[in-house]
């Protein structure tokens, strides 16, 4: 099968549109023909080196997010069949083997894909959708009424988040640059900043939760928009305890898991017409360099999806 393999960490230039075997489900395992694959800023922080810290083993498939139809199934698996048109995380937790014609998942970390959706949308949609979901809701404990500021608000995970924010029944502060306002608005957010106007942390005060998915620089002023114990919790870079400490609120990183029970509400939010995908560009396989080198950038509007199958 053609996948994107890479055999050691650098740019874009290690990755390598290439032949592989195909891999075999394991009993608690699915085969997943895959129509589409998203990319996401993990994908390319792991090819630069990150893949090392997460214990990750060369060569690799890179890719998290697939979304296709199931193609064999381990003897375990009781709740997929053949032919059934799937979406959700690849085997090793997110983090690798979707850039392939065929990624294997654990039954657990896929769900039936939403018939509103195509394959390209649902792709785009589960480790963004999670990652938003478990860091406002299982960690910052986000509830209705409470204020909430999502930095990088037009983002993959920045986009999700408005949403499942307001979808929660939170007030929403979005940041992002200028040419996006009416985008991050239409997602739902209640203020929006444009952070190239203005330093969001000299408007937004006293909100309850920040969700950064910026870091750096970012990270650091987000703070003074927090009350007294408050939660930053940031999909971005490990926080500062010592700020978190200076300015008596809770910290912390969240780490997306696989979660078919997520999937399984996202879905019925999707079905509303609460959760909407934004596809900023879709390419096929072979040009995964040009999909890394757009998400680094750091200036898209929703996800990069590459077209895999059919």
């Amino acid at each position: 099968m053609k996948a994107i393999l890479i055999n050691e960490y650098g740019n874009e230039n290690v990755l390598n549109y290439t032949d592989v075997e195909r891999p075999e489900p394991q009993a608690d395992e699915v085969l997943v023909k895959v129509h589409v694959a998203a990319v996401n800023p993990a994908d390319w922080k792991i090819r630069d080196g990150m893949g090392e810290m997460f214990g990750l083993k060369l060569p690799l498939i890179l890719g998290g997010d697939i979304a296709g139809t199931v193609e064999a199934v381990g003897v375990e698996v009781e709740n997929f069949k053949q032919g059934d048109a799937v979406y959700g995380m690849t085997v090793s937790g997110g983090f690798s083997g979707a850039y392939a014609e065929y990624a294997l998942a654990k039954a657990n970390a896929i769900a039936p894909k939403p018939e509103s959706l195509d394959f390209e949308a649902a792709a785009a949609l589960p480790i963004g959708a999670l990652t938003a979901w478990q860091a406002m809701f299982d960690l910052a404990n986000l509830s209705s009424g409470q204020r909430i500021l999502i930095t990088g608000a037009s983002g993959g995970v920045g986009s999700m988040a408005v949403q499942l924010a307001k979808a929660k029944g939170a007030f929403v502060v979005g940041t992002a640059s200028g040419k996006n306002e009416q985008y991050v608005r239409d997602l739902g957010a209640d203020e929006f900043v444009d952070y190239t106007r203005q330093p969001f942390e000299a408007v937004v005060k006293d909100v309850d939760v920040v969700f950064d998915t910026i870091g750096g620089d970012t990270q650091e002023r987000a703070f003074q928009t927090l009350k007294k114990g408050g939660f930053l919790v940031t999909s971005a870079q490990t926080p500062s305890e010592e700020k978190a400490k200076e300015f008596g609120v809770e910290a912390a990183f969240v780490f997306c898991k696989p979660n078919a029970g997520q999937l399984a509400e996202i879905n019925r939010l999707i079905e509303e017409g609460k959760l909407k995908i934004h596809i900023e560009t879709v390419l096929p396989l072979a040009e995964v360099k040009k999909a890394h080198q757009l998400s680094q950038s750091g200036r898209t509007r929703g996800k990069i999806v590459l077209q895999i199958g059919t």
